[in-house]
């Protein structure tokens, strides 16, 4: 015969499970950076063909994502992104990133302590062999000179343009309200991005900017359209070639590589899209956007 308490005991434990597993108001964050390495990643550099990872540029060491040059003998223009293989729409993203070093030889004079993450990217395979930087909306990063102010969690523009403030803002790049970071420490940084509606860039939990309606559109990307490389989805670039005033809802995340050294310790995003209804076991009572075609009921 079984024994009741222990019967107890267990069925105790599964419940607990169970509901720790289903609670809707838990926040499910997918670490997009394994910590061991790339994978899950696609490398697409100016000039050469995707996932050449040109003189190991990116690369992870002791934990960190490194993006380095100490194999280049000069920067050349190869202006590099790293691209998560999934695109969002809605989402929180969150990251830890510090300038390191000097810049690489050759590297514009703009681009000292200059990074940034791409948000609604287009895919690495969608870009020309030779572009520079993909249709995208550039959360830029910049670290302090050690001496003025240098504001970060900027915003840049290639191909794209926002609104801010209900006016359409066609400036490339435009400054947030953060305050400067200087030297090689570490600094965190949240971005909330809902669809072609609202995105805000934060940094401890203070929103530093704020824009809308994101659009493609206002040029700032190179116009090399030759299809040189085989892994290149020529139909996916060509779609992006006109696509003027069409509202940006979704897209990849990238990782900019711009000639200065930069390191990432952390990179993680909170998907705000998904099942909303109360009855699935997977609803999440924090999702913004319904998609309830994911939505799993129990048998």
């Amino acid at each position: 015969m079984k024994n009741p308490l222990l019967l107890l005991i267990f069925a105790t434990i599964c419940l607990a499970a169970t509901a720790q597993k289903n609670n809707p108001k838990k926040e499910e964050w997918e670490q997009m950076f394994n910590g061991k390495d790339l994978n899950g990643w696609d490398i697409k550099i100016a000039g050469q063909p995707l996932n050449d990872n040109y003189k190991n540029t990116f690369r992870v060491k002791e934990g960190i994502l490194q993006i380095a040059y100490d194999e280049y003998e000069a920067f050349n223009g190869k202006y590099g992104h790293l691209y998560y293989n999934k695109p969002y729409s809605y989402y929180k993203l969150r990251f830890q990133y510090r300038f390191v070093g000097n810049q690489t030889k050759g590297g514009a004079s703009w681009n000292v302590r200059n990074s940034g993450v791409m948000l609604h990217s287009q895919s690495a395979a969608s870009l020309s062999f030779g572009q520079d930087f993909p249709v995208s909306l550039e959360l830029q990063m910049l670290g302090g000179l050690g001496k003025g102010e240098r504001h970060t969690a900027n915003l840049c523009t290639p191909g794209t343009q926002v609104y801010i403030k209900g006016k359409l803002n066609t400036q490339h790049c435009i400054d947030s309200w953060s305050k400067t970071y200087d030297g090689d420490q570490w600094v965190t940084i949240e971005a909330l991005v809902l669809g072609d509606s609202l995105i805000q860039h934060r940094i401890d939990n203070k929103v530093v900017f704020e824009y809308e309606r994101p659009q493609i559109g206002g040029g700032f990307v190179s116009n090399d359209y030759s299809w040189k490389d085989a892994h290149v989805d020529e139909a996916a670039a060509q779609e992006w070639i006109k696509k003027d005033g069409t509202p940006l809802t979704e897209g990849y995340i990238a990782l900019q590589a711009e000639s200065h050294p930069i390191e990432f310790k952390k990179v993680e995003i909170l998907n705000l899209k998904g099942c909303m209804d109360p009855k699935a076991v997977n609803y999440k009572s924090y999702y913004i956007k319904a998609d309830n075609t994911l939505c799993e009921y129990k048998r």
